[in-house]
């Protein structure tokens, strides 16, 4: 039997990618860029399988708090790759192409979505179709004034299939998410927060400065407690109230009780015993 009492290693060799997909550290935070910039970095197989492999890589280096998705050059990313999904795919086995299509999935959404830090999309440019997903699949997102959406599927005579549409209704009310499948039109970074797709639009010359403002936010926190938070979130927000209120009981109990910073209990500590944190004005102080 394995000794259950063994920690996982933690990484912190030089993570894979360097070809499709680039990681920068910088004091905690993992800036992850997809690097095909010649074509506005364009989702391929191969930027898939790096991606997944870096992502893996991520989660248990402590040299990364929290990432930051974002694209090489001047394009966050155009979507996914035409000619390499839908004209090279074909000369595939069914094996082999769901293998591909597999990936996508993978990191696109079920890694991104349940990962154990804080994700950030920093939209820097071009945002369409299938970088969509990813881009919704991230905790939170940031784009430039100056960036460009667009569900341009209809155009191609497709629709926004894998699970762009899904993902866009989940965060887009209706109207605002038909009328951008249906007609396919381009919109800002202005219009994209108007709208619920990212939290926020800023000038470009500001994006990364102010994308590096939040990710320190999210730094500061307990991790523990803010994976927690974000998978109860998830779970819960599908679930009947009554169903929801004993999930989010169960998992309030768990966190308190798996916490290895034990937060609850330095927060009533600091805040009844102490009087040395006021909730809503601050946080408590992680390090007493």
């Amino acid at each position: 039997m394995a000794d259950t009492n063994t920690p996982i290693p933690r990484n912190t060799k030089p993570v894979p990618g360097g070809t499709f997909v680039l990681v920068e550290f910088d004091d905690g935070i993992a800036w992850v860029s997809m690097n095909r910039p010649e074509k506005r970095n364009a989702i391929s197989p191969a930027l898939a399988f790096e991606m997944i492999e870096v992502l893996d890589a991520l989660e248990i280096d402590d040299r990364c708090g929290v990432i930051v998705l974002t694209g090489s050059g001047e394009s966050w990313s155009a979507g996914m790759d035409l000619k390499e999904y839908f004209r090279a795919t074909d000369k595939l086995s069914y094996d082999e192409r769901m293998r591909v299509y597999r990936a996508n999935g993978t990191w696109q959404w079920k890694m991104l979505r349940n990962y154990a830090k804080p994700t950030i999309a920093m939209v820097n440019g071009w945002c369409f179709g299938g970088a969509f997903t990813p881009m919704i699949a991230c905790d939170l997102a940031i784009a430039a004034d100056e960036a460009t959406f667009g569900l341009s599927e209809i155009n191609w005579g497709i629709i926004p299939a894998g699970v762009v549409t899904k993902a866009v209704a989940d965060v887009i009310r209706q109207r605002d998410a038909l009328y951008y499948i249906m007609t396919g039109e381009p919109f800002d970074g202005k219009r994209a927060a108007e709208i619920g797709l990212v939290n926020q639009s800023v000038p470009a010359a500001q994006l990364r400065e102010r994308t590096a403002v939040l990710a320190r936010q999210l730094l500061s926190k307990n991790p523990f407690v803010l994976r927690q938070a974000k998978l109860a979130y998830h779970v819960s927000r599908d679930m009947p109230w009554e169903q929801a209120a004993e999930y989010l009981t169960a998992k309030a109990d768990q966190t308190r009780a798996l916490d290895p910073e034990k937060g609850q209990d330095k927060g009533m500590a600091q805040f009844i015993d102490e009087k040395s944190y006021r909730p809503g004005l601050g946080e408590y102080s992680r390090n007493k």
